[in-house]
């Protein structure tokens, strides 16, 4: 009985590899403590919160690249459950050759980084005549890893720090770069486009042409898109679209690159297509504001030749999940699923004359209450949008942390703040305000929160992988540049005083 239950135990431990290939096996098993259970004290009749919880767990860990490939892999439980009977198998003979033998696959997969050849493939069973398509049609595979200056990187992100004779050193990560390399050739691409553009139009019917032809590329556009091609010429008649919701939560099993022909809201709109795993998403700028669009349209060739040949150097980009808990909910929150936003997530006043009274919790801690024209939860890819233009500071897209920005406060101290990307953010209309507030998802579903409502933020588990054009620091910097020409003056004339 004893050995049973080792055994077991050790099959548990055995799927917590470590995602870095390095085949160490982890024998600890924790829950992130970020303090969020002791804030159902707040709610005194909302069972829906505990619900929600449950729903959605925090995870305690920083470690995006673990993150983004939990997340896909769930999308493949088949796969995994016949890998977790194999070890059981193995293990009931003797479960220290399955350590060896994980060891080694692990060591040979990947050594530097994250691999996905099990991880991005459909786990359904079809009969015999869509098992080929399928086969086919099978999504490909990529790793991730992290290089800097150039060179792969033997650091795990996950050492933070090191405990050397009683001294604690922090790891260098801020200088790492994450790199995309395909272990299998792409095979189909999802091209979203700007409405109502002419250009964008031409230019979309060109880029299909293309991949067709000189890369042999399966092509899904959206519906609208397709019919444009249509109504050109009767020559786009394979390009694929879908009818309804159920075959958009199927993308993600079926779409290895998605490319989007606009500004930075074609690249919110693509992102929302997605929720859960988000495919790597290659931005082209040809909208009004391009702080996610690095891509130079007229260079759309060499650009998706060398992307498809990979590596790639990509910013994993980083969501909300929120959730909207009505007062009157007992046993389930307004929405069976969470919305997820790229940007932010925006609580005002709406055409109410009166100001906004908001209470605010972070994990089980009152942070304070709102009390001007609203409040802005953003992302740090975010920070350069709504959030700016209320105070707000500039953030880095990768560096992983909700940002806490008031608009307009009627106060001279209320200043904004960043918060870690672990804690659960709650706010809530209380009882005494005078007026409702209304909530709204990257600038759009705008729901109304009454008093008692509340609003549930975190940090989803699935990050929104966009392709750089240089690396995620160039072209970030690039981007506040040219945008908003950030800090641009003129140079102080060498001619006149000097120090002596």
């Amino acid at each position: 009985m004893i050995e049973s239950l080792v055994g077991d135990l050790f099959e548990l431990q055995v799927l917590n590899l470590d995602s870095y290939g390095n085949g160490d096996v982890s024998f600890s098993c924790s829950q992130p403590d970020n303090g969020f259970n002791d804030s159902l004290s707040f709610f005194h009749s909302e069972k829906a919160v505990q619900e929600l919880l449950q729903q959605t767990p925090i995870q305690g860990t920083d470690d995006h690249l673990i993150e983004f490939s939990e997340a896909l892999r769930k999308y493949s439980p088949e796969k995994h459950n016949d890998d977790f009977d194999e070890k059981r198998t193995e293990n009931s003979t003797n479960h220290s050759v399955l350590s060896n033998q994980t060891t080694k696959q692990s060591e040979n997969c990947c050594t530097n980084g994250i691999c996905s050849h099990e991880i991005l493939q459909d786990g359904e069973t079809n009969p015999d005549s869509k098992m080929i398509q399928n086969r086919m049609m099978r999504k490909a595979s990529f790793k991730l890893s992290w290089y800097c200056k150039g060179e792969n990187s033997d650091q795990h992100k996950h050492d933070v720090v090191s405990f050397e004779r009683g001294n604690i050193t922090t790891a260098e990560r801020s200088s790492k770069q994450i790199s995309l390399t395909w272990e299998s050739n792409p095979q189909t691409v999802l091209i979203m486009t700007k409405p109502n553009s002419i250009s964008v139009r031409i230019l979309c019917a060109d880029m299909v042409r293309w991949l067709k032809e000189h890369k042999r590329l399966n092509i899904y556009v959206e519906p609208r898109v397709r019919g444009e091609l249509l109504t050109e010429s009767s020559y786009f008649n394979f390009v694929q679209t879908w009818k309804d919701d159920k075959e958009i939560s199927l993308l993600h099993t079926k779409v290895d690159l998605v490319v989007t022909l606009g500004g930075d809201g074609t690249v919110l709109w693509a992102a929302s297509m997605f929720k859960g795993p988000v495919p790597p998403i290659v931005p082209f700028s040809l909208g009004s504001l391009g702080f996610m669009t690095p891509f130079y349209s007229e260079h759309y060739r060499d650009s998706l030749d060398t992307i498809l040949r990979g590596p790639i150097s990509i910013t994993l980009r980083h969501r909300l999940q929120c959730h909207v808990i009505r007062d009157a909910a007992t046993n389930e929150v307004e929405t069976e699923d969470p919305i997820l936003v790229l940007n932010e997530v925006t609580i005002d006043r709406g055409i109410s004359s009166f100001l906004t009274n908001l209470e605010c919790y972070c994990d089980n801690s009152f942070v304070t209450c709102v009390q001007g024209d609203g409040l802005i939860l953003s992302t740090t890819s975010g920070s350069t949008a709504y959030s700016l233009a209320a105070g707000g500071s500039m953030v880095h897209p990768q560096v992983p942390g909700i940002l806490f920005t008031p608009i307009c406060p009627h106060s001279l101290s209320f200043r904004p703040l960043i918060l870690p990307e672990h804690v659960t953010i709650r706010v809530q209309v209380p009882f005494n305000s005078r007026s409702s507030a209304w909530v709204s998802f990257d600038g759009k579903d705008r729901k109304k929160l009454t008093p008692g409502d509340a609003l549930v933020c975190s940090m989803a588990p699935w990050p929104v992988p966009t392709a750089c054009q240089v690396d995620s620091t160039n072209d970030f910097l690039h981007s506040i540049h040219e945008g908003l020409h950030w800090n641009l003056r003129k140079t102080q004339s060498f001619d006149g005083p000097h120090d002596q």
